[in-house]
């Protein structure tokens, strides 16, 4: 007496896919009849073992097989058609005859199939896709990097999936195994903290990563950097050559490596002017638009010989919010105060005073970690990953250096 078996892909043992097919059930149902009986309804079972017997499928095979994303080898055999047919299902079904299109769809719904999760294994296919993760699409330095890799893609012919983490940790992962799961080209990665645990996320399946904006110090992947250490340098100098000798820095309490960068660029640029100049460090409980009025009072309730001429914040919404909170105090900006922020973020800049800041170059960031991507897609194993430090620069605007000429 013959017998009924599904087309296999691969030689060998028969897999838990056609056990499915056979007993007409999705691969889960059949995971859960030899794991699980006791979920399982009793004529479903006995499809499946009657399935099982019929193709002498090893109950040592089972687990391994029901994967998470089945493979487009898989489909072409449920539906009993070529990969390349499986393909054109995918990606050009007016070329596929009607009953052949549904059969491949039937096959993709019993497996669960996800064609982006598998768009590697398409005949021929080559992902050109990237995947961006940034830490808050709100601060325009994100969208600047954002924009600058954008450009980059589309000059190589490559697209660009951008995802904001909105400064969750938990968000930032899931959007990592989100990209994992497409198979994208490669991640670029703008993190909130150490990326360690997110860069093996990604690095378990060979993908490419570049970090943008942290220094991680291990050298497992390429890096592209803003000198957040000179940016602090760059504003603390630029207030002692105004003549201000009472420097103020304003900043959250936190453990973001950028933060102690440009922290440690200030105290540097003090201590190279000498005596004559003094720092005070005050510490904020936000950084954002509504933050100023606190440091504001700190401000004016230290004894007037120690009261900054110069407050430099480690943000620029911080910085615009403090200098509303000093003129609102009849404090005059940069009168009696020059203020200025440190990240070059254009949400702050539509004040009365236009705010001092210093420049990121955030699309050169972006751009720079897309062509980091691409050669490490180009070079392959021979790849050495690079450290990029991009240099920032000054921008003076009125609320440090006063009116200046039109």
């Amino acid at each position: 007496m013959g017998s009924t078996r599904t087309a296999r892909g691969r030689g060998g043992a028969p897999s838990m896919v056609e056990v499915a097919a056979l007993a007409g059930v999705s691969v889960g149902t059949v995971s859960n009849v030899v794991n699980h009986p006791e979920r399982v309804r009793a004529e479903t079972i006995e499809r499946v073992r009657a399935a099982i017997e019929q193709l002498g499928f090893s109950r040592a095979v089972p687990v391994r097989a029901a994967r998470t994303n089945p493979s487009v080898v898989e489909v072409a055999a449920v539906a009993g058609v070529s990969v390349g047919t499986v393909s054109n299902a995918l990606n050009h079904p007016e070329q596929v005859r009607p009953e052949t299109l549904a059969r491949v769809r039937a096959a993709i719904e019993q497996l669960g199939f996800t064609p982006n999760a598998n768009a590697r294994s398409l005949a021929g296919g080559e992902n050109r896709t990237i995947g961006l993760v940034v830490v808050d699409l709100g601060n325009t330095l994100f969208v600047d990097i954002a924009r600058g890799a954008q450009r980059e893609a589309a000059a190589r012919g490559e697209s660009l999936l951008v995802t904001n983490s909105d400064r969750d940790d938990a968000q930032q992962d899931a959007h990592l195994d989100l990209f994992e799961s497409a198979r994208v080209r490669g991640v670029v990665l703008a993190p909130l903290s150490d990326p360690f645990a997110g860069i093996q996320r990604v690095r378990r399946h060979g993908t490419p990563l570049v970090v943008v904006n942290y220094d991680d110090g291990r050298q497992d992947c390429c890096t592209v950097l803003v000198d957040n250490e000179r940016v602090g340098y760059l504003a603390a100098r630029h207030m002692v050559e105004l003549g201000r000798r009472r420097l103020a820095w304003v900043s959250e309490l936190n453990d973001l490596q950028p933060v102690h960068e440009r922290q440690a660029g200030v105290r540097r640029a003090v201590r190279e002017a000498g005596r004559g100049v003094s720092l005070v460090e005050l510490d904020t409980e936000g950084v954002g638009e509504n933050d100023g009025d606190h440091v504001v009072e700190e401000v004016l309730a230290l004894p007037a010989r120690r009261r900054p001429d110069a407050l430099i914040a480690v943000t620029d919404m911080l910085g615009a919010s403090v200098v509303e909170a000093l003129r609102g105090a009849g404090l005059s900006v940069p009168g009696d105060i020059a203020v200025m922020g440190c990240d070059h973020d254009a949400r702050a800049w539509g004040g009365a005073v236009p705010l001092t800041t210093v420049r990121m170059e955030g699309e050169e960031m972006g751009a720079a970690a897309v062509r980091l991507l691409a050669d490490e897609v180009a070079e392959g194993v021979d790849h050495v990953h690079r450290r990029v430090v991009v240099q920032p620069s000054l921008l003076v605007r009125e609320s440090s250096a006063g009116r200046l000429p039109r």
